[in-house]
């Protein structure tokens, strides 16, 4: 596998991450307004985006898997950090979302 290759699978796995870390930021504002349904709309879509970047990630690990040489280079570990920290964002975002509803129904 070719550097360009890899920095273009790094560069998808940025960018379906960074789909998804927006996603989950309009999530936060939308909990602040008490819009829950809104925002497990869009913690859905980012989870969409976060397997499509996963998707890019496992076709990497399966060319390397398979033997074929996959030379790892400083945009690749970004994007790998990129992904895990929005993966880490929509879990909390997701408990956050039920300590909103959570605190909302107590106040009702």
């Amino acid at each position: 596998m070719d550097q360009d290759e890899i920095q273009n699978v790094a560069f998808t796995i940025i960018l379906h991450s960074g789909n998804s870390r927006t996603l989950v930021h309009e999530g936060f504002g939308l909990m602040r307004n008490k819009e829950f349904e809104q925002a497990e709309e869009k913690l859905d879509e980012a989870n969409n985006e976060l397997t499509a970047a996963h998707q890019s990630q496992t076709s990497l690990m399966q060319k390397y898997t398979s033997g074929e040489d996959v030379n790892m280079d400083i945009i690749m570990v970004h994007a790998q950090d990129h992904l895990m920290t929005t993966i880490t964002l929509r879990e909390v975002a997701i408990e956050m979302l039920s300590l909103y509803k959570s605190v909302k129904s107590e106040s009702e």
